[in-house]
């Protein structure tokens, strides 16, 4: 980036000239300027643009009634109109992107309303590096001609990695904007400058008036980072973390055993930055390149990591949420042995039940909610599916793990070498990690080449049971067809016959 702003600009909208974005500009440029209305390109992408990210979000302000503006482009471009704020005049068109329509890409352009003068919408918004604008018809004519409306030293701020509240009320007009500061920290690498952080402390309280949804928005955006869990420590250090998660508090000063370097609290949050090293986002601060080393990666686990879960969160970062949450469950389970041992007995599935309440709280989807439940739930199962005289699990141990955790099956592997990772700290024993490592890696080929096993198919069905052994309808039926599931991903059955030989045994015995 350049070190002047009219020349960091320029180069920017050089190297935007030929991109997808560019074009849709133009094209919402030449409708408005035909209908004699006024626009500018604010917020976020002007930041991006400077910054020369990518981005499928455009905000522009017009002056005039917003909604009929956005309603009239929605027309005209063949894009749909979907009205954000009625009060606010706030509204969306959605485009589709021409330019990669096979995998149904879209533009997401958000019109708002210019009240007043530029400089005074400018100065409502929430931090520097957002409230800078380039009028729209000044960057239909070329790089040359457009001008960066900085009224608030953005671009300052932007060339230095800082964010700045544009004016000490900004948290006090919208609380959201309290975990956005954490958020926007966290995706663009910068630092929050003192005097925001001091505002945060002092508006944290305000955190409980934001609509859960929001925040639910601004945390999944937040997991999804490479820095997550350095995300955590700071919402910590401004008290958001406590004003979000009540519920996390009780689990600070809980001491575990010996082999835990960290109370239960700072173990949590651990955690998760032991998953953005693990996921090949972030870095880990003991032995990270013998760590990483023996755990498996692929272009198929980083697919299935990146994939959506539902309503946006991708699945990095709702495991992140189960690895946050998978322990909260100790305080409220937490005994001491004769000898002064603590122990958690049952702590998966208080915590689990835990979590359930908080997701339900923040508005998260049935599917995110179910997902975090099994991972929290069934958290320990990795470290428990083999013997102690045995290096790999079985076959039946694997099917009854993945029978019983679904597609959360990959996910809770990784958490349950995070886990690992959070409770050693820096005395991690990197003979003890390649063990877990190792069967990792062998249930994770295991699931990907071996269907028998985690999916065997189906050798006979309920009808059968029936007219074969004259059983009448109910449970009893069930449970005879998953014993023939689990003796057949055992590798003990293959055939019809040798189902039905083994189910007369069953019944047999049970007399």
């Amino acid at each position: 980036m350049s070190n002047q702003p009219e020349a960091s600009l320029r180069e920017s909208l050089a190297r935007l000239e030929r991109a997808p974005l560019s074009s849709v500009l133009a094209k919402l440029g030449n409708f408005l300027g035909r209908g004699g209305i006024q626009a500018y390109i604010v917020g976020g992408l002007v930041r991006d643009i400077l910054l020369g990210q990518e981005t499928a979000d455009i905000d522009l302000t017009v002056a005039g009634d917003a909604l009929d503006a956005a309603r009239r482009a929605a027309a005209a471009l063949g894009g749909s109109y979907v009205l954000l704020d009625d009060q606010n005049r706030i509204a969306r068109v959605v485009l589709p992107d021409q330019s990669a329509p096979s995998v149904r890409k879209q533009w997401e352009v958000d019109f708002s309303t210019l009240e007043d003068s530029i400089d005074d919408d400018l100065a409502r918004r929430d931090f520097t590096i957002n409230a800078m604008a380039i009028d729209l018809a000044g960057f239909l004519r070329g790089p040359d001609f457009t001008r960066l409306i900085d009224p608030m030293g953005g671009w300052h701020d932007l060339h230095h990695g800082r964010l700045r509240a544009v004016s000490e009320t900004i948290f006090v007009a919208d609380a959201a904007r309290l975990l956005r500061a954490v958020r926007l920290s966290a995706e663009l690498g910068f630092t929050i400058d003192e005097t925001t952080e001091t505002l945060i402390q002092g508006d944290a309280r305000l955190i409980a008036g934001i609509a859960g949804e929001r925040v639910r928005d601004e945390l999944l955006g937040m997991l999804a980072t490479s820095r997550a869990g350095q995300s955590l420590f700071l919402l910590d250090r401004l008290d958001l973390l406590p004003a979000i998660f009540p519920e996390l508090d009780a689990a600070r000063g809980v001491e575990q055993p010996i082999e835990h370097f960290w109370d239960v609290f700072e173990h949590s949050l651990r955690t998760v930055m032991a998953l953005d090293f693990l996921l090949r986002q972030g870095t880990w601060d003991y032995e990270g390149e013998a760590v990483l080393s023996v755990v498996p990666w692929s272009e198929t686990l980083a697919r299935h990591f990146t994939g959506e879960v539902s309503g946006g969160g991708s699945r990095r970062a709702i495991v992140k949420l189960a690895a946050l949450f998978h322990d909260i469950g100790k305080p409220q389970t937490k005994t001491t042995e004769p000898g002064g041992r603590a122990r958690f007995l049952g702590h998966a599935q208080t915590g689990a039940a835990i979590a359930t309440a908080i997701l339900q709280r923040l508005r998260f989807s049935g599917k995110e909610i179910k997902l975090v439940e099994t991972e929290i739930l069934h958290h320990l199962r990795p470290t428990q599916m083999t013997q102690p005289d045995s290096t790999a699990p079985t076959r039946r141990a694997m099917y009854r793990y993945f029978r019983d955790t679904g597609d959360a099956g990959i996910d809770i592997l990784f958490l349950s070498l995070a886990d690992h990772l959070a409770t050693r700290g820096p005395n991690i024993n990197l003979t003890y990690w390649r063990e877990h490592a190792q069967v990792v890696e062998y249930v994770l080929s295991q699931q990907f080449t071996q269907k028998d096993i985690v999916s065997p198919s189906r050798l006979l069905d309920g009808h059968d049971l029936i007219s074969i052994f004259a059983l009448s309808p109910g449970p009893k039926i069930g449970e005879l067809l998953e014993a023939v599931r689990e003796a057949q991903a055992a590798g003990e059955l293959t055939t019809r016959e040798e189902a039905v030989e083994y189910i007369r045994q069953l019944l047999t015995s049970a007399q």
